[in-house]
């Protein structure tokens, strides 16, 4: 009734092959060319409960408050909609705000969404604390 969950995030490049590279056959590895085409960027959300071995994951265009937000309301109301308090590690960055849930929903529902957690943050350089 109380899970304790690990959440982070991380910017990705996203990459395509310029060139089709050459499979592999028979006493010779494939073979990828070293350019690349760079189509864009994207973000990665990642959130787990190691105790229960529990993960879900979701990408979004961009890194913004609101994503975050909406990522952590689908935590507590998808994932653990019967959970009296839910405790999320993460790190202190800048979107990881109450300030979020208000920018993105009306005041009831920022302080339902805000009322299921307690937020537990690691220190400063010391994310890899973070088991997600």
């Amino acid at each position: 009734m109380r899970p304790v969950i690990c959440m982070d995030e991380s910017p990705k490049q996203l990459i395509g092959e310029t060139r089709v590279p050459i499979p592999m056959s028979k006493g010779h590895d494939r073979k990828c060319d070293y350019e690349y085409e760079r189509l864009g960027v994207c973000n990665i959300f990642l959130a787990n409960e190691p105790l229960a071995v529990f993960r879900t994951v979701k990408t979004t265009e961009k890194k913004c408050k609101v994503d975050w937000a909406e990522f952590i309301k689908e935590i507590a109301d998808e994932h653990y909609p019967e959970a009296e308090l839910i405790t999320l590690v993460m790190d202190n960055f800048g979107t990881h705000t109450p300030g979020a849930f208000y920018e993105c929903y009306e005041p009831a529902e920022a302080k339902r969404i805000l009322d299921r957690f307690e937020f537990v943050f690691t220190p400063k350089h010391g994310s890899w604390l973070d088991m997600a």
